[in-house]
């Protein structure tokens, strides 16, 4: 699949009025959504609109002409974030810079498909790299693809993935803690055609939506 691309593929169904009732709820408790001066507060410990601006900059197609560069500037993004583990992040600061030369070309190279070639092929091959230094994360995974394009790609937190699938009813989607395309795929997928369904104010990006999401989230019963 090209970069970028946010054709809606068998979604899954969903529970539209758990959807719809959990908008109300949100709007409720914060008039204009994400607007809202509470959660612009929040907002501010994620800095997702700085993030976006930096992984412009730092992953662009220009930067991964330099293999080097473009590891250490994946390193800074994931050390950055506010929604990657404290402790995942030093693991893989120390696991990137650990690689040899052909394993950090082939890290690189997978990132470059992720982020601006075959979306598929990317994703697994940076698995494949990722899970021989036992750090197969979601969060790992998918940051540098919701920072890039933060209004199309999604972070997947277990979480608050699990809770949504529950919560909404979201059939033929099945968490597993092993990151999978085919499983990112339709999620992303999912959350694009939820967020349409609801007030835009909900979803300034796919960060703040999936927020909502947390938010709204029932205890199982």
């Amino acid at each position: 699949m090209a970069s970028g691309h946010t054709r809606l593929r068998d979604t899954p169904t969903m529970n539209l009025e758990n959807l719809y009732a959990a908008e109300a709820a949100f709007m409720d408790r914060y008039p204009g959504g994400f607007a809202n001066e509470e959660m612009v507060r929040v907002g501010k410990k994620h800095r997702v609109d700085n993030m976006a601006e930096q992984a412009q900059e730092l992953l662009s197609r220009k930067a991964f002409k330099n293999t080097a560069q473009v590891l250490d500037n994946i390193v800074k993004i994931v050390t950055r974030s506010s929604m990657v583990s404290m402790f995942e992040k030093p693991k893989f600061r120390d696991y990137v810079n650990g690689m040899n030369r052909d394993d950090r070309a082939r890290l690189a190279e997978g990132f470059r498909k992720l982020l601006h070639g075959n979306q598929e092929k990317g994703f697994n091959e940076v698995l494949d790299i990722l899970s021989e230094g036992k750090l197969a994360k979601w969060s790992l995974m998918t940051i540098c693809l919701l920072y890039y394009r933060p209004e199309t790609e999604v972070f997947v937190k277990p979480t608050t993935t699990k809770n949504a699938i529950r919560q909404f009813h979201l059939e033929n989607l099945e968490y597993k803690p092993r990151p999978s395309w085919a499983f990112y795929e339709t999620y992303r997928d999912t959350i694009n055609d939820m967020k349409s369904k609801v007030d835009p104010s909900l979803s300034p990006n796919n960060a703040a939506f999936t927020g909502f999401l947390m938010i709204t989230a029932m205890p199982p019963k």
